[in-house]
């Protein structure tokens, strides 16, 4: 198992009058290579169970595991675990600030004390990877759009060759194309590196068509833990957690309700189109 978190609990300003609980005993096993979506409504404890996985925040109960050691362990090396397990921010500016894109993604590598020729050939590779035009290497990353920031932060942490990326909130703030276009560029990271890809989200939508498993927090505690098939039959509950189901699975819903004879675990457009085209065909 890559990362197991094993009875977690997370207290915030402990031993204080504002103590309060952001993790309440989680317990996680995310194996080697799975494209995971990590939901929940602000506040639900996403943000804070994420920075457990390359050990930003230690835990105030229970143990968490990477490749079965303990990362918080006296001895462990917390330097080797962050170059094994990247984060990208929500926002791409609080972890991009060098004078231009190519010294960006230069620096993780760099910091992994590599020979120069092999720190400028991996930040080369990253950039390709992630669809940066070479005319924009040699530009101030905050000239750049969003989508385009959002871009050389993915390829600063590749260029550390993880075995895990975990992204918080990729799409935030871009326009639907800009969104797909984020979503594409991960989904197809996940398949030619078969890397671990744990994407944060508090939108369904935006990992409906991407992820194998969906994680839903909500108050602190793992509320699902499944297939999006599975955890989209509780649309009563995800609404009460402030959350949706795809728009997919509510017009499903309503397509069944009126008669038609569709499949309501259709999570996908393409996988709605199919059984819409089913329907029509036996009526």
């Amino acid at each position: 198992m890559s990362i197991i978190f094993d009875h977690v609990n997370y207290i915030y300003d402990e031993d204080t009058a504002m103590a309060h609980a952001a993790l309440i005993d989680v317990n996680l096993k995310i194996p080697d290579g799975k494209f995971i979506g990590l939901i929940g409504h602000t506040g639900s404890g996403k943000s804070t169970l994420i920075q457990h996985m390359n050990g930003l925040i230690k835990p105030s109960g229970g143990t968490v595991y990477f490749n079965n050691e303990d990362i918080n362990a006296p001895t462990y090396n917390k330097k080797n675990l962050r170059a094994r397990v990247g984060l990208v921010f929500q926002y791409p500016e609080h972890q991009l600030f060098e004078t231009d894109c190519f010294k960006d993604v230069c620096f993780g590598p760099k910091n992994l004390g590599l020979p120069q020729k092999d720190v400028e050939l991996r930040a080369y590779e990253a950039l390709k990877q992630v669809g940066l035009e070479d005319d924009f290497f040699y530009q101030s990353p905050f000239d750049l759009s969003g989508g385009q920031k959002r871009r050389v932060a993915i390829a600063g942490v590749l260029a550390m060759k993880p075995e895990v990326m975990i992204l918080d909130e990729p799409t935030a703030g871009l326009d639907p194309k800009g969104r797909e276009d984020i979503l594409n560029l991960i989904s197809d990271l996940h398949k030619k590196t078969g890397i671990t890809i744990i994407l944060v989200s508090h939108s369904m939508e935006d990992v409906a068509d991407y992820v194998e498993r969906i994680i839903v927090m909500n108050k602190g505690r793992v509320a699902f833990d499944a297939e999006p098939k599975e955890v989209f039959r509780h649309v009563t509950e995800l609404e009460e957690m402030g959350l949706a189901a795809p728009q997919v699975t509510y017009c499903m819903k309503e397509l069944w309700e009126a008669g038609f004879d569709v499949d309501t675990d259709a999570t996908t457009l393409e996988e709605a189109k199919n059984e819409i085209l089913k329907a029509l065909g036996r009526c």
